[in-house]
Parts: structure tokens; sequence; C-alpha cells
């Protein structure tokens, strides 16, 4: 008997018709194991929580407020020169993890550089800020350990916090007193936990607060400066070293690649002998396959320009005074941007997800966070602010974020 023509194992029925599900009688008994992801897509309907993946053309012409590009430059052309041309030096993929052929020359000079641009004695790059983070909380901490976590932190170092195996108490946003309080008392290795500028509002950690609180404990500090870098800082160079905590013994920080340096990658920066533990302990690091040599070398690249030209840090930063100033003097609720992010406040997650496609068919591309992206469940308009926005882009998106402003 031909094989197509063969009676079925698993079916009592014929098959459905190409591209229909088969009716719920004719189903494999087996096929009831993901049942229960009908339910939750129903509930993710009624809470207007559903999210969907838009394909993003090269050449888009909308203006962009909604990606995390800060300074403009993941399409500059000396970065995706930069690129390319480590493409093809070194090849597609690094071929491996970084211990066993992952490692090259430009994986090494990236790291140089970044450590010194930053302030700190040494950094590790990794595939993405997210691995980073958990690279650094993992490497860092044990069973034993307590781990004191900030509210807003970013999910990366919440994950990180969860696969640690450490003892984490999380403690109101941006509240050193409350870390102090959660230190005090703990006789062993404790490690405070915190965004630089956290993703949801935009608003800065008080990063010299937290470190003497860590200090008077006995505790490291990690700061997730995936927002601040190219942003905060001399020319740049981050929330550490604005805080003037940059290089210092006890503090680690970590970094993204893939935001002001318009590349993809991440790394952590700090002691030399950190990095050396990392090195040898962080299993995000030892278990994944290197950054792309394209990446690395967009990265280097970037990092490059932006010690040349150190002004766009502190174009973002204005763009970022200039939404926030004439978006709540239009009677907007959006919150102070410490960085490059803004946050506008909408009604409720169905508002906001109007308001943004409203925005999107007047040509504008704004981010939209809602639960459980968001921490204290207010759904919002995430808006970037970045360093090559002109003066008349700026205006067009004022306009447009105003004049599409839902009423309820």
């Amino acid at each position: 008997m031909p094989q197509d023509s063969a009676p079925s194992l698993l079916h009592d029925t014929a098959p459905a018709t190409p591209g229909e599900p088969p009716a719920a009688a004719s189903r494999p008994v087996y096929d009831a194991a993901f049942d229960w992801i009908d339910t939750a897509r129903a509930a993710r309907h009624r809470a207007g929580l559903v999210r969907t993946l838009r394909a993003r053309p090269a050449d888009s012409p909308l203006l962009d407020l909604a990606s995390n590009d800060y300074l403009g430059l993941a399409r500059h052309p000396e970065v995706t020169r930069g690129a390319a041309a480590a493409a093809h030096r070194w090849g597609a993929g690094a071929t491996g993890s970084r211990l066993v052929t992952g490692s090259t020359e430009l994986h090494a000079r990236l790291e140089a550089e970044l450590a010194a641009f930053c302030g700190f004695e040494a950094a590790l790059v990794l595939s993405s800020g997210y691995a980073a983070n958990l690279a650094a909380v993992t490497a860092l901490t044990a069973p034993g350990t307590l781990v004191v976590s900030d509210a807003g932190n970013h999910a990366s170092l919440i994950d990180g916090c969860r696969l640690s195996r450490a003892r984490t108490e999380v403690t109101p946003h941006a509240d050193p007193e409350a870390v102090r309080t959660a230190l005090t008392g703990h006789d062993g290795r404790a490690l405070t936990v915190t965004d630089a500028v956290f993703s949801v509002d935009g608003d800065a950690a008080p990063l010299p607060a937290l470190a003497e609180v860590g200090r008077s404990a006995g505790a490291a500090l990690l700061v997730d400066d995936a927002h601040g870098l190219g942003v905060l800082g001399d020319g740049g160079r981050g929330a550490l070293w604005a805080a003037g905590l940059a290089g210092d013994g006890d503090v680690v920080t970590t970094v993204t690649l893939s935001k002001s340096l318009g590349s993809q990658g991440g790394a952590v920066l700090g002691p030399a002998r950190v990095i050396e533990h990392l090195v040898n302990t962080a299993r995000s690091f030892i278990f994944d396959t290197g950054l792309a040599p394209a990446a690395a070398g967009g990265a280097l690249t970037a990092l490059r320009l932006l010690r040349r030209e150190p002004q766009r840090a502190a174009r973002a930063r204005q763009v970022a005074r200039e939404l926030y100033d004439r978006l709540t003097a239009a009677g907007l609720a959006a919150v102070r941007p410490d960085a490059a992010v803004v946050s506008v406040r909408a009604p409720s997650p169905e508002a906001a997800v109007r308001w943004a496609a409203d925005c999107r068919a007047a040509g504008l591309a704004v981010g939209c966070f809602r639960p459980p992206s968001v921490p204290d469940g207010i759904s919002r308009l995430r808006l970037t602010a970045r360093a090559d926005l002109t003066d008349a882009q700026l205006d067009t998106a004022v306009g447009t974020i105003v004049a599409t402003a839902p009423t309820a």
C-alpha cells in the first residue's frame, strides 16, 4: 500500500483540509497537552495584553521614537562599515564559545577599550545584555548570599536573582534606606543590585547613596547601566562615571552594546579579579557562543565614534528634556527623564495600544509598555530621545503624540 494512503495510527477520521486545524474529535490524544495555551491566550485578549511580532522593513518611513538607538548609530555609515569589515575578516559567526574558538583579537580590543572608556579595570563581552546580567548576578552570589534587588529592576536582573539560589530581598523602588534595612543584621556575602536608569520610566537610581549604604554593611554593588552608557557621564561614559563610582573595587557594572552603541551584545565591567572569576564560573558566558564578529566590530566602531563625538550624549539628554517639557505643557502625564527614556502614562492597556497604533498611522513609531512589562501595572508610551533627531522631527513627534492622546 502506498504510504500516503496508509491508514493513520493516530487519527480515526481523515485529516482536515490543509491549513485548517483538525476537528476536536479527530485530533490526536496528545494534542490536549497544550490546551492550557488556548485558555491563557483568551485571558490575554480579555485583558488587552496580546503582543504580536511586526516585521520592520529595511527603510521604514516611520519617525522612530521606539527603538533604543539613543545616539543614532545603528545605521551610521562608519558603524555599518565596521560591522561589515569584521564579518569579512573574522566570519559570520564566532564559531564557538569564548573559551573554545569564540574569542578573537577583535573581542579583546573591544573589552579593553570599553573598560578604559567607562573607567573600569577590565571587561568581559557576552552575546547579549541579558546574558551579561545573568552572568554577573549568578557568578557573584551563592547559597547564603543576600541579594537586595530594587523592585523596578529589569527582568534579566530578576531572572539572575532567581537562578542564583541566593536569598533575594526585593526593596521598594529607589529607596536606599530600605536597602539599609534589608542589609542590617546579615552576616556574610551581600550584593545590592539595581538598574542605573530604569527602563520603564527613565528615572535614575540614587547610586551614591546605594554605594554608601552597601559599604556600611560590606555589600558589593552591581549596576545595570544599559540605559546610561552613551547618555550619562562625561561624553557618555555612563552612570557609574557620573556618580564617581567607576573603577571602585566593590562596584561591578553591566552594559549593553545594543542601545547607545547601535550593535548587539553585552558586557560586564569591574575589577580584573571579578572578570577572571566570571570567565571561570559564569554559565551564560562559558556555555554560550561568543558574540558575532560583526556585532563586536560595529560596537567597537561606535565606541570610537562616541569618543570622537561626545556631544551626542548631551544631545540625547537635551531631546529627552524637550520631549518632557513640551508633553507636560500640553497636559500629558510624563515622568521627568534622567537619561534618554521619556515615559508618558496612558489610562489603560487598551488605551495605550490604541494610542501607539494611532501614532504609527500618523507616521510615528513609539514604544507601548503594558503589564506584565511594567512593575507598577500602569500602561504607558515609552519614547526614545535620540541624539540624531532634528528640531523639525521633534516638533512632528510632539504634535503627533498630543493629537492622538486618548481622552479616557
